[in-house]
């Protein structure tokens, strides 16, 4: 930490710098608090993708046995994803991802040769797919949020405990400093004074 010259021109520019940190700190406070809450939706929103997964993986299920029979189809191709569809949305000043679609590799099949039931087993299984897309493009915006999170509570501190607190102790010390200078030069104009007056009545 550089010194502090104590002087007055020293004490106008402190004063000026807690008034910018007093002023710019409930910026920082507020949006603190909607990250805070943000992240909050965003742990919401894994909890409901998760159940929904949960879900699909139980409907999917029900073709377990049928996959598996004679009429077995390669599950592997069939939820093969080319891309996941994403857009972005700024949310308390943070890029998130927003999930839209998972876009899937062509399957093709024999529609002669192939079960009655293949085209609900090719739904729900994609299905299933899309909802683990949609966990993941859900757990990267909560990421996203905690990061920006921990970054604004580390400047929210560090305006709270370190720098306002050290403006005001300069401020304090620049004013004791110079409040001893004025009393000093009053004494010295007392002393002084005394000592004409005293030479005077000689």
């Amino acid at each position: 930490m550089a010194e502090i010259k104590l002087t007055k021109n020293e004490l106008r520019a402190q004063q000026i710098r807690l008034g910018q940190l007093e002023r710019y700190l409930p910026t920082l406070q507020l949006n603190k608090a909607q990250l805070q809450q943000e992240v909050l939706y965003a742990k919401q929103e894994i909890e409901k993708a998760d159940q929904e997964l949960l879900e699909r993986y139980e409907s999917v299920k029900n073709f377990a046995s049928l996959l598996s029979g004679d009429f077995a189809v390669d599950v592997d191709r069939i939820a093969l994803i080319d891309y996941v569809e994403t857009s972005s949305e700024n949310i308390a000043g943070v890029e998130v991802p927003i999930f839209e679609k998972a876009h899937f590799i062509p399957f093709e099949y024999d529609l002669f040769d192939s079960p009655p039931w293949i085209d609900s087993a090719i739904t729900f299984i994609r299905d299933l797919i899309s909802c683990k897309a949609a966990l993941e493009v859900a757990k990267e915006k909560n990421e996203r949020l905690k990061e920006e999170l921990r970054q604004v509570s580390i400047r929210v501190n560090l305006f709270e405990k370190i720098l306002i607190p050290r403006a005001n102790k300069n401020i304090k010390m620049i004013k004791v400093f110079l409040g001893d200078q004025e009393l000093a030069a009053v004494s010295q104009a007392k002393v002084a004074k005394a000592k004409i007056e005293a030479r005077k009545g000689r």
